[in-house]
C-alpha cells in the first residue's frame, strides 16, 4: 500500500513539474516575443510624413506578428482585415540591389524590427513591363498585410540595373528611401556566376569557366559584355537613378560586413529608415554548422537563410582575379565618393 502511494505521489510531482516547465516556456516565449528594451515607438515624422501623431506600442506590433502571418497564408476574411485594421500598404522602402549582393539576408534582417512587414517574394513590378502594366493597385496588392503603423520593404535586385525602374519608382514615391547592398566586385561576379552554374548543371547543361565570360579572349581585355561584370559596376547603375532621386534617399549597405558583423549594418538601417533601435545582439547568433548568422525572433522561433545561401564558389585563376579587380578599381572610387561611404575593397 505504501509503495503504491509513493509511485502515485511520483506521478503527481511530475505531472505538477511538467505543467510548471510548460508554464514557464510560455512565459519566457512571450517575453522574448515582446519588445525588449524600449516599449513605445514614435513614428510621428516618419519617412518625412505622418502616419499619426500618437506614439505606436511596439510591444503590440510584435505581439501580433503571429496574426500577421496567418493573414500572409491567406488565412483570413474582409472582416478580420476590417477588424483588426489592416491594410496592404505600398512600401516606404525597397532594396533595389545588387543581386548576389546580400538582398535575401537583408530583408530576413531587417524584419527582425517590429515595425517593419516584409514582401516574401520579389514581385518584379517595375522592373517587368507585362507586370508594371497592371497597374499600381495590382502592386499594392501584392503586400503583405501590416498595421498602418508599420512600414513595408520589398527587394527586387534587378531594380537597380533596370533602366526604366528609377523613373517608375519615382512616379509612385519620390520621396522613398532606397537601400542598395553591395559586396566586392570580383567576389560579387563570381557569385553571380557560381548561382548560373548551379541551375546548368541541375539541368544538365555545359557551361563557360568563368575566365572565358570575364576575360574577352580578343583582346583579353575585362568583358563588359558579360553581365555579371556589367552588373559590379556599381556607379555607372547609380548614376542613373541619381536623375531622379538625391543621394540622400540612398542608404549604401556593406554586405561583406553584413555577412561577418551584421548587427552594426543594421543599426546603421534602423537609423537610415528612422526607426527607433530594436534589434540587437539577441536576434543574431552564429551558426558554425552553416558558417553564417542565423535569426532569433524569440526563445521558440529562430530561422536560418535557405541553403542555397553561401554556394561554395570555383577556383579562379588569380591573374583573372586581379585584371578584374584593377579594371572595378576607379568605378569603385566613383562609388565611395558619390556615397559618401568607403568600403574595404581591394
Amino acid at each position: 500500500m505504501l509503495f503504491k502511494q509513493q509511485v502515485w505521489l511520483r506521478q503527481k510531482l511530475l505531472v505538477l513539474g511538467s505543467l510548471a516547465v510548460g508554464s514557464l516556456l510560455y512565459l519566457v516565449a512571450r517575453v522574448g516575443s515582446l519588445d525588449r528594451l524600449q516599449p513605445i515607438c514614435p513614428v510621428e515624422n516618419r519617412f518625412g510624413g505622418s502616419h499619426s501623431q500618437a506614439e505606436f506600442p511596439l510591444r503590440a506590433l510584435q505581439f501580433k506578428r503571429g496574426l500577421l502571418h496567418e493573414f500572409r497564408k491567406g488565412n483570413s476574411s474582409k472582416e478580420q482585415v476590417r477588424l483588426h485594421d489592416l491594410v496592404q500598404q505600398l512600401p516606404k522602402a525597397i532594396i533595389i540591389g545588387v543581386r548576389k549582393g546580400g538582398t535575401r539576408a537583408l530583408l530576413e534582417m531587417l524584419n527582425l524590427h517590429p515595425a517593419v512587414v516584409k514582401a516574401s517574394q520579389e514581385i518584379h513590378f517595375f522592373d517587368n513591363d507585362e507586370n508594371y502594366a497592371k497597374g499600381i493597385e495590382w502592386y499594392r496588392k501584392k503586400m503583405p498585410f501590416s498595421y498602418p503603423q508599420q512600414i513595408t520593404i520589398e527587394k527586387s535586385p534587378a531594380y537597380f540595373i533596370t533602366e526604366e525602374v528609377p523613373e517608375r519608382i519615382y512616379k509612385m514615391n519620390s520621396s522613398i528611401k532606397l537601400l542598395i547592398i553591395v559586396r566586392e566586385p570580383t567576389t560579387r561576379a563570381i557569385s553571380d556566376y557560381t548561382q548560373v552554374l548551379e541551375g546548368k548543371e541541375r539541368k544538365n547543361k555545359t557551361y563557360y569557366k568563368f575566365e572565358k565570360l570575364a576575360i574577352d579572349p580578343n583582346t583579353c581585355e575585362v568583358n563588359t559584355k558579360y553581365k555579371a561584370v556589367r552588373t559590379s559596376i556599381y556607379t555607372k547603375h547609380l548614376e542613373r537613378w541619381l536623375k531622379y532621386f538625391p543621394i540622400e534617399q540612398f542608404h549604401v549597405v556593406d554586405g561583406d560586413r553584413l555577412i561577418t558583423e551584421p548587427l552594426p549594418e543594421l543599426q546603421l538601417v534602423e537609423k537610415f529608415l528612422n526607426l527607433p533601435p530594436r534589434i540587437s545582439q539577441y536576434n543574431l547568433y552564429f551558426n558554425a554548422t552553416r558558417g553564417f548568422y542565423c535569426l532569433r525572433f524569440n526563445i521558440i522561433f529562430n530561422k536560418c537563410l535557405a541553403g542555397s545561401k553561401g554556394r561554395i564558389h570555383p577556383e579562379v585563376d588569380p591573374s583573372v582575379v586581379t585584371k578584374l579587380r584593377k579594371f572595378f578599381h576607379p568605378f569603385n572610387q566613383k562609388f565611395y565618393q558619390i556615397t559618401g561611404r568607403t568600403l574595404n575593397w581591394p
